[in-house]
């Protein structure tokens, strides 16, 4: 699903600015990719603000918006449409998204966001010199990983075995899942890998949940869970288990903590890289940059569906706490 905001009112903005004897005022197309559904994130009202605070507003930018909404095989056709479109920028979300514009859009420069660890993935050489036409925001992936189990630990010390949820198919997503192993092993922690590729594969991981039941569930955000989380919060809830997220928002649509990079914070520093390639800046040029602000979100209400007491050690230091 996609939308373009190339309407009359861009047109006769252009043609007034010509017969006023005016240099018509560079209108610059960028390109948004979300693996996800429309309406959210990058595709977002709080996206286009972060733009809007650097002079892009409505008759000096066109945003073309595309939400794959967790249907990833299209996201290639879709960079493809941008392509032909003649954009100046893409501007995606989630690794998946990533690939599509770095395989298909060779040509335009472009800005990441939510794609795990770049350089991990191989997808730039190194965050201060990217190279090619690719910049943006690391996800630190295995920080926050080893934070996100840090904190459920001391959230719930009784805590032994953590269920993990991925996608299988995102590679950005299993070098997450390692990250969280490798702490889980000096918190003396056991994982159990619950790698799913497909709706129907979360019955399958809850079957295997019944059978060797975990004390927790660790949940990797990408389109594939994201899009599932409800089965997983209702499981969670039926069997008692406390879960951690990675994104705030899940946090708020049920899910116990959720720990990640700022979500706001993040638009900021995407729309300002953005604004510097757009300017003329290249994106090799540009170094990868690392989220700094961070927000932990405590839903108590699920605490105490789940019988939880979450420590006070926990609770001063989260950012939000959902009552």
């Amino acid at each position: 699903m996609h939308t373009r905001m190339v309407g009359a009112l861009l047109t006769a903005f252009l043609i007034c600015s010509v017969a006023l004897g005016q240099t018509p005022t560079k209108v610059f197309r960028v390109g948004l990719v979300h693996v996800g559904p429309p309406g959210t994130e990058i595709l977002s009202a709080d996206f286009a603000e972060a733009f809007a605070r650097r002079g892009y507003i409505e008759g000096n930018i066109v945003f073309e918006r595309y939400a794959a909404v967790g249907q990833l095989d299209r996201i290639p056709r879709m960079v493809d449409e941008l392509v032909a479109d003649k954009v100046d920028l893409i501007v995606t979300l989630g690794y998946p998204a990533a690939v599509a514009a770095a395989q298909h859009a060779p040509d335009v420069p472009f800005v990441v966001t939510n794609a795990g660890d770049p350089v991990e993935t191989g997808m730039v050489a190194s965050f201060a010199h990217p190279g090619g036409h690719i910049t943006g925001i690391s996800q630190v992936a295995t920080d926050l990983s080893a934070k996100r189990l840090q904190l459920l630990k001391e959230a719930v010390p009784t805590i032994h075995t953590v269920a993990l949820l991925w996608n299988e198919d995102d590679r950005a997503m299993q070098l997450r899942c390692s990250a969280v192993q490798l702490e889980a092993k000096k918190l003396g922690i056991v994982t159990q890998l619950l790698g799913v590729r497909a709706p129907d594969d979360f019955a399958n991981a809850f079957a295997e949940m019944d059978r060797h039941p975990p004390d927790a569930i660790l949940l990797i955000a990408d389109a594939l869970t994201v899009y599932n989380h409800q089965a997983v919060f209702d499981y969670a809830v039926a069997h008692h288990l406390p879960d951690m997220e990675e994104e705030g928002f899940l946090a708020h649509m049920g899910g116990l903590m959720a720990y990640g990079a700022d979500e706001n914070d993040n638009f900021n520093r995407v729309a300002a890289l953005s604004d510097r390639i757009l300017k003329g800046t290249k994106p090799a040029d540009l170094p990868l940059e690392l989220p700094t602000r961070f927000h932990l979100t405590v839903n108590l209400k699920t605490a105490h569906s789940l019988g939880l007491a979450i420590p006070d050690s926990i609770l001063v230091r989260a950012d939000e706490v959902i009552e």
